[in-house]
């Protein structure tokens, strides 16, 4: 079978949500049986309507039509890219220091002061003026995407045959992000070796892709082979990230993927993506769980949600 003809499974998540018990056990079974061997699964019956994601589309290609100017109003450096704006060519893929081609905001779990699973340096979200639905909408689909989250991490938790709640109370009231991309022309802006994502794995527990407006999204099979992934109208991409594999001990992977440039002029056009990263609360202890390792595989030594994030951010390039 050729990298091109290769598909990730897809799923259906109201069947776990209000199927029969054969359609919640035949989910949990093939949800987990597709992270473990791609770390990519394709989901529909998600519940996300439709029009939230179009509108939510639309402010955002209504923001990034913004002059840079305008746009460089809402950077807040001191946030470290965890909230409003990050400027084009920015962040860059551990390991490499050419920015990837793309410019995004992030919008973000605004906890009250003393909440005790606030982050002691908590970003607050910023709202472009410009775009007067952006907040509405944006915070709209973050809050549809973190219900639809938590439900796929209970199915996560029962594939392990785990508590149903083990992974989605680790990302209660936690940093999750949603995170609004916006891909120029390479007409437009190109750096030198520079790709529009350059491969990378996500750092958090799993990943909500809702649909692009192009393609360009490929990952990394464990035979070593790139395969491109649509994200179809109706569908949602989830992936899993680095803490899950850690807590996992590499039992489902983070998967590397990335987002390559247009192939063609024909091809050369602007892509917008939404994906919704979902994480921990800062101090949730990311360990090996019992029973996933051995003394030939004993597992990473434990550590903070937040400190690994903030390890991350490091290596990124979005703080120092």
């Amino acid at each position: 079978m050729s990298p091109a003809s290769r598909r990730i499974p897809l799923v259906n998540l109201s069947h776990y949500r209000s199927g029969t018990p054969e359609e919640r056990a035949r989910f949990v079974r093939v949800f987990g049986d597709a992270l473990k061997e791609f770390g990519f699964v394709s989901v529909e019956g998600h519940g996300i309507e439709d029009g939230l994601i179009r509108r939510t589309y639309a402010d955002v290609e209504s923001f990034f039509r913004q002059s840079d100017a305008v746009k460089h109003r809402y950077h807040v450096p001191a946030y470290g890219g965890q909230r409003a704006y990050t400027p084009f060519g920015k962040e860059h893929a551990k390991n490499r220091t050419v920015g990837d081609l793309k410019e995004f905001w992030h919008v973000g779990r605004d906890l009250p002061e003393g909440h005790p699973r606030r982050p002691n340096t908590a970003a607050h979200n910023v709202w472009p003026e410009e775009v007067p639905t952006f907040r509405e909408n944006t915070l709209a689909l973050f809050n549809a995407l973190d219900d639809a989250a938590a439900v796929m991490l209970q199915a996560i938790a029962e594939y392990f045959e785990l508590p149903r709640t083990t992974f989605s109370d680790m990302a209660q009231d936690g940093t999750s992000v949603l995170r609004v991309i916006h891909y120029p022309p390479l007409k437009e802006k190109f750096v030198p070796g520079a790709v529009r994502a350059a491969e990378h794995e996500d750092i958090n527990l799993i990943t909500l892709l809702c649909e692009g407006t192009a393609s360009g999204l490929e990952i990394l099979t464990r035979d070593g082979e790139w395969i491109p992934v649509d994200t179809l109208r109706g569908q949602i991409v989830v992936d899993s990230g680095d803490m899950l594999s850690r807590i996992t001990n590499g039992i489902i992977p983070a998967t590397t993927h990335r987002v390559v440039n247009p192939p063609s002029l024909a091809e050369d056009n602007t892509r917008y993506s939404m994906p919704f990263f979902v994480h921990p609360y800062p101090e949730c202890m990311l360990e090996a769980l019992p029973g996933t390792t051995s003394p030939e595989k004993p597992g990473q030594p434990p550590i903070t949600a937040d400190a690994f994030l903030q390890q991350r951010l490091r290596e990124i390039g979005l703080i120092k």
